[in-house]
């Protein structure tokens, strides 16, 4: 982009970046990169390891059973959008700049001009997914490991960030999810709203929140386009690997772990713990599978078709 992306960024939401959620002004939502010959043409054939496509349950109802995966299939790209459009579904093009240059080149701009911003940010391991999601569509309660930010392109939805800390956030929890033996959900009950900050996020705005916070997200009747961002910090991946030893201290020997610490002796002996495990390649078995239970139907009524299940 010619100009900034931000439009209203200051001095103060440099103060509170990572540190309490911040919603900012942005300009993607004006960029080419975005409308719907865009969108079609990223759709047809994208690769399957790097999307996600989902059903879920109507909003006001916490049936994680109905969150089920599904293939675009056959769909060519004008088709699988509008098809995304009128059902209950959400695609995630997950890794968008390893598929198109503009989108690096965007990706790489937003996080120039971020630590320009941000005094002391260095950033690294930065990631781009594109969000198509249906009217009425949710995003049930879960947290993620990289810093993450959401940029509304089009739609509207209203976004639940809650505290990163328990009963909200249960270290067994995040740790299942450092492992790999949960995709990203936790624990959630109904009471836990009383404590959530709440966002309406429109077209041109953008939310960052702090390191690991849950959320949920509810789409208004219309249908929504979003971008997240991801990134690592050198704090950011020590509290990954702090909680990866946790994790197989937990899970692995019943041993009860102290609560994180980033530095010391410790730290760093629990840090070669990880980094060993990790390469050996111990804990791939115990991953979580992703099953492929229904295919993208543009004739169908629901926009699906229930097919013989699969394991990607």
């Amino acid at each position: 982009m010619s100009s900034s992306i931000f439009t209203d960024f200051r001095p103060e939401h440099a103060r509170l970046w990572g540190q309490h959620p911040v919603m900012l002004q942005h300009r993607l939502h004006e960029s080419p990169l975005f409308s719907d010959d865009a969108l079609a043409a990223l759709l047809h054939g994208y690769p399957r390891p790097d999307y996600d496509l989902l059903c879920m349950a109507p909003q006001g109802t916490g049936h994680l059973q109905e969150w089920r995966e599904g293939d675009l299939g056959r769909a060519e790209g004008r088709a699988a959008l509008e098809a995304i459009q009128r059902g209950r579904m959400w695609i995630n093009l997950r890794h968008l700049h390893h598929h198109s240059k503009p989108h690096a080149a965007l990706l790489d701009e937003i996080f120039r001009e971020i630590e320009q911003r941000v005094p002391g940010l260095r950033s690294f391991k930065h990631n781009l997914g594109l969000l198509i999601s249906s009217p009425g569509a949710q995003v049930y309660y879960h947290a993620d490991l990289p810093g993450q930010s959401l940029w509304q392109l089009r739609g509207q939805k209203r976004v639940y960030v809650y505290p990163n800390t328990p009963p909200f956030l249960p270290e067994d929890q995040l740790e299942g999810i450092v492992l790999s033996l949960t995709e990203a959900e936790i624990a959630y009950e109904p009471w836990f709203d009383q404590h959530a900050r709440v966002y309406e996020l429109q077209p041109g705005q953008m939310l960052h929140w702090p390191l690991n916070c849950p959320h949920r997200v509810e789409n208004h009747e219309v249908v929504n386009v979003s971008l997240t961002t991801e990134h690592w910090t050198a704090t950011y991946r020590r509290a990954y690997a702090e909680r990866y030893t946790n994790g197989l201290m937990r899970t692995r020997m019943g041993v009860q772990p102290d609560a994180p610490r980033l530095g010391g002796a410790r730290f760093w002996a629990k840090a070669a713990v990880a980094a060993a495990v990790k390469q050996s390649g111990l804990m791939r078995k115990q991953k979580h599978e992703k099953r492929i239970e229904w295919e993208l139907d543009p004739t169908a009524p629901s926009g699906r078709r229930e097919i013989e299940p699969w394991v990607l």
